[in-house]
Formats: C-alpha cells, structure tokens, sequence
C-alpha cells in the first residue's frame, strides 16, 4: 500500500522527536557547587572556666567618729555623698568644750602671772644674796617658789592645749576624698567617743569581694587573670588581679573571702554593685569547632572537611574531649588548617563539590 503524502510527513516528526529524546538522555547531567559555611580550623587557649558571683566595694573603708563624746548637734552628709579631704561631716554640742577651754584660759593667765610674780622675786633675791645681804634660805626659798610657778604654768599650758584640742574634736572632718557608703548616729543621740557616725569608701581603689570555695583556691593561681562583668550588663567589664585572700574560712559556708583589685574600671562599676567574675584554669592548646559542624558516620561524631584542591567534601570521624553549650572541643581528628564546614552539613554526601559562601576561623 503506497504511503500517502500525509503519512510520509507524521512518520519523519516522529523520528526527529525520537532523536532529540535521545540526544537529551545521552547529554551528561551538571551539577552544581552547594554552598556551604565553612570554619578554618586553629589551635587555642581552652581551659575550664569558673563564674564566682560578687559585689563591688571599696578598697579602702573607713569608720570615722568622734574622739569624745557628746550629744550630736548635725550630721551634714547622707549615704551615697562624695566628700573631700577636710569637709565637715558632722559637729557635736559644743558648750561643754567651751567652756572647758575659757576655764583652761584662766587657769593658763593666773599661772602666768603667778610665774611672772615668782620670777622677778627670784630676780631680786638673787641680787641680794649675790652682795651679801640675804641669806641662802632665803634665795631657797625663792628659788623653789620660781620653780613651783613654772611647774604650775607647764601645767596649765597642758591643760589649755587639751580644752582646745576637745573643742576642735567636736567637728568631724573627712580625712581624703570618697563616698558616704553608711550613717551610724542620727541629730539629738548622745554618741560615745569612738562610735561610727559616717562610715566612708574612700577613693582609692575598687575591689570585687567575692566568696570562693576552696577547692577553687587549690587550683588556682595569686597571679591569675580575672574578668569582672557587671551581672545585669555583661559588657561593661574589667580586669582583675587577685589583692587578698582570707586566711581562714567562713564558719558557716566553709568559702574563703577573696578580694579582686579591678584595674581601670568604667564608670558603671559603682560601689554596691552585683558582678560576676570569671577565669579560666588550667589553658591548654586545644581545637574548638560549632556545635552546628557536628554530625555522625556510623553512630560516631564526624565532621564534613573540605578539600581545598578540589573543593570536595568528605566525612572525617573525630574524637569529642568535651561540650560546651556553643561549642565542640575535638580532642583527635582534627589538626590546624583543616576547612570545616558549620552550616549545610545535613544536606551533603561524600564527594560533593561544594562552594564557600563564608569562611572564618
């Protein structure tokens, strides 16, 4: 049966479908890099780190009060006011001191006079006694009266610088500058000498107190290196040197008290406030990855490592020493300089090229 213009056409469409089907299924499939993030590896510092909660105070705090007593007249300064050297911190009544003082006067002018009047009979007699008109119990006798007054005025001399002295002891001064931290009398209490009125942290220096146990003591080091973090702000931090240690522990918790000189601490760091300080013991060259690099090969830990050549990836078992809450610390199968990928590492099989979309160390 001779074929029909009609039919010759639909059988030549079908042979060039037929063709291009098979030249579709013979082209060679592409396929394209993955992006992943990728890590360098690098050796460092790690070692165990230790948080010890505190609070900030000053080095240096003083109890001042009166060296008499007495009933206190003011008290001009409140707790949180920054003093100077020599302001007036309070006064005490002072009409007893007072008075003390104009009867120590008077007790000083009637000695002077009464040494001024010895002294010029003295002088006579001895004139007397040196022509041979007086006997020598008479200049004796002047001679001991001169003495008896200037004892007399000696004392009197004393006892007026001790009136003055008490006068002055009615005002208490600060002896250098620093901040009012408490207040231990109140205007209208009668105060004994000694008692602290206002208590002061002087400006000389700032020191994290902490309570430290003592297996911490035992691990570490006078001369380690200390950060102290504001609690409720991290970021604001200083450093710090261990100052003091307690020689002899807490009855009740068993820590030892620890005081930390901050060095160069911002302002923000103030008296009174919660820190936290941390250090880290025992620093040991170690390798730390993300814990997002971190997959298995046959139930073990495995990470993908990218050959730098090739840029194919293959699945590297390693030994895991520890974890941290963001981190791995590889103990083995890992050495400095290996390309580590971090993020991606699900969707990878052996050999696949892949590319980097962000490399760190």
């Amino acid at each position: 049966m001779p074929l029909t213009p009609m039919l010759r056409a639909a059988l030549a469409l079908g042979l060039v479908a037929l063709l291009a089907a098979c030249q579709e299924e013979a082209a060679p499939e592409v396929t394209e890099a993955r992006p992943v993030r990728t890590i360098t590896v690098a050796q460092q510092l790690v070692g165990e780190t230790i948080s010890v909660a505190g609070t900030v105070e000053s080095q240096e705090q003083a109890d001042l009060g009166f060296r008499i007593g007495g009933r206190l007249l003011e008290r001009l300064v409140n707790v949180g006011d920054a003093v100077t050297a020599g302001q007036v911190l309070a006064r005490l009544d002072p009409a007893d001191e007072e008075n003390g003082l104009r009867a120590a006067e008077a007790n000083l002018a009637a000695a002077e006079a009464q040494l001024s009047e010895a002294e010029a009979n003295w002088l006579r007699q001895r004139q007397l006694y040196d022509r041979g008109f007086l006997a020598r119990a008479g200049f004796d006798r002047a001679d001991a009266a001169r003495t008896t007054a200037l004892s007399a005025a000696d004392a009197a001399r004393a006892q007026y610088a001790i009136a003055k002295r008490r006068l002055n002891d009615t005002v208490l001064y600060a002896d250098s500058p620093g901040t009012v931290t408490a207040r231990g009398a109140e205007p209208g209490e009668v105060v004994t000498p000694g008692r602290m009125v206002v208590q002061v942290a002087r400006d000389n220096g700032l020191d994290a107190v902490l309570d430290v146990p003592a297996a911490l003591l035992q691990d570490g080091s006078i001369d380690m290196a200390i950060t102290v973090a504001l609690s409720q702000n991290p970021a604001v931090a200083a450093r710090g040197r261990v100052r003091e240690v307690a020689p002899r522990a807490d009855a009740v918790t068993g820590t030892f008290r620890v005081r930390v000189g901050l060095i160069d601490p911002p302002a923000e760091l103030r008296l009174g406030s919660t820190v936290t300080a941390q250090t880290t013991f025992d620093p040991v060259g170690s390798i730390e990855i993300p814990a997002s690099a971190l997959t298995s090969a046959e139930g073990k830990p495995a990470v993908w490592v990218v050959d730098a050549s090739s840029m194919a990836v293959a699945l590297r078992p390693i030994t895991v020493e520890r974890f941290t809450p963001a981190a791995v610390v590889v103990l083995d199968g890992l050495a400095p300089g290996d390309v580590v990928v971090t993020a991606g590492v699900q969707a990878l099989r052996p050999g696949q090229t892949v590319r980097l979309a962000g490399a760190a160390s």
